[in-house]
């Protein structure tokens, strides 16, 4: 049998405080303060945005590259419960938890973007269904709670027998327990439906924030307006999906000195490369049909950067993908990992910073510090929450200590 036959989800047994945590725990509370700044005196106050640049950073990684990046969840989910590869379960909840922290945060990029942002419930009740970016709203929307709902059997499974309430609320213990099991007994039931919901919603929105920059017409830079836009977003979203979980697993292991789960890492690189090639493929023959590679001869910003993100998000990536000694190497893989996570997260901000020209701009827009404080902060509190929660939950899969190490020795030949 394989290795991960005696792996089991369990809390990690780490200390929450470090020092790196506390130079996390600084950097949130800065972009706190900023975000406070921007709820209580306006949108104004701290971004550089105005009438002819009205979204920027915070759109571009907040929202666009936060829900590509997010992708992992349902390209795990497809791969682990949909093709029911058991080999690969082991990855499913930390990507699950990457998923549902970073869709959290992108509803709130969205909030805090908006100018009126206790608006932020408007789209559920005023429904507008000619418009491409409703469909996101209600499909994140839907997503961010079937994201909890997958999550809840982890929770169940950590408290169930494990009750312990203090003082009055002793005497609840019992009931509490048994609604924890009946909870546990429907999800098992009705788990698939959530999963293959995810799947689906996850394909429609991921598309659909391409949607939003074709409809933006000549504002757009021809390098990026194209009509397969939205089949772009959604190819890059499902090719940058195992990167994302190895990119994770990557980092957790070395935040909490773990063991390296190379035995799937490894395959899920190698898997990888067919994504990512049909993906520039798809890439390359539209800047050729449209015949819009005449824009690579002017050196300017957006010619420069279209290269980069292909050279440095795919064309490199996809290299050491398809080298299989590569995969196998730790250093190598998370490299590729980590530049195709990068190269992903350059397209969004290229489509909708980098190439979005307002017909009537009077300066260029760059974000300002309180902006990229928001941003940075965002960043480190999804971190911080990640690693609180696998240290509550059994979420990261390790070596089942109530098999004898003779067992484990025979289950792993």
């Amino acid at each position: 049998m394989s290795a991960d036959h005696y792996m089991k989800p369990t809390p990690i047994d780490k200390p929450f405080l470090t020092p790196g945590v506390t130079v996390l725990l600084l950097l949130a509370l800065n972009g706190l303060v900023f975000l406070a700044i921007r709820l209580f005196s306006g949108i104004g106050a701290v971004t550089n945005l105005n009438n002819q640049y009205p979204w920027g950073v915070w759109i571009g990684i907040d929202v666009a590259s936060g829900v590509a990046l997010a992708a992992g969840g349902f390209v795990t989910a497809a791969l682990g419960h949909v093709m029911n590869r058991e080999e690969y379960h082991a990855v499913v909840r930390p990507a699950l938890l990457t998923a549902m922290l970073g869709y959290t945060f992108v509803a709130l990029g969205v909030m805090i973007d908006i100018g009126r942002w206790y608006y932020i419930w408007h789209p559920l009740v005023f429904w507008n269904g000619s418009s491409a970016l409703f469909e996101v709203g209600i499909c994140v929307t839907i997503y961010v709670n079937v994201l909890y709902i997958e999550f809840l059997p982890v929770v169940t499974e950590r408290f169930i027998g494990r009750v312990n309430l203090p003082g009055l609320l002793s005497g609840l213990k019992g009931l509490v327990d048994r609604l924890l099991r009946a909870l546990e007994r429907g999800l098992s039931k009705t788990m698939f439906i959530f999963i293959i919901a995810g799947v689906v919603l996850s394909t429609l929105h991921q598309s659909s924030l391409g949607t939003l920059m074709v409809i933006a017409g000549p504002k757009m830079h021809p390098l990026w307006q194209t009509p397969v836009l939205p089949l772009l977003f959604l190819l890059s979203a499902i090719s940058v999906g195992f990167p994302m979980v190895i990119f994770e697993s990557m980092l957790a292991a070395r935040s909490f000195g773990l063991k390296l789960e190379m035995h799937i890492l490894s395959k899920l690189g190698t898997m990888t490369a067919p994504l990512l090639g049909i993906y520039l493929a798809f890439k390359i023959g539209d800047m050729f049909i449209r015949k819009t590679f005449v824009y690579l001869t002017v050196l300017n910003t957006a010619s420069v950067m279209f290269i980069l993100e292909l050279l440095i998000g795919v064309v490199i990536p996809l290299r050491i993908f398809l080298s299989r000694e590569a995969v196998k190497s730790p250093p190598l893989l998370f490299v590729a990992a980590a530049l195709t996570v990068l190269g992903v997260a350059m397209n969004r901000v290229n489509t909708f910073l980098v190439a979005y020209t307002p017909p009537y701009s009077f300066g260029s827009y760059f974000p300002s510090i309180g902006e990229i404080s928001v941003t940075v902060g965002f960043i480190c509190i999804l971190v911080l929450i990640y690693r609180a929660l696998v240290i509550i939950f059994p979420v990261i899969s390790l070596p089942d200590r109530s098999l004898s190490p003779r067992a484990r020795y025979t289950i792993r030949g």
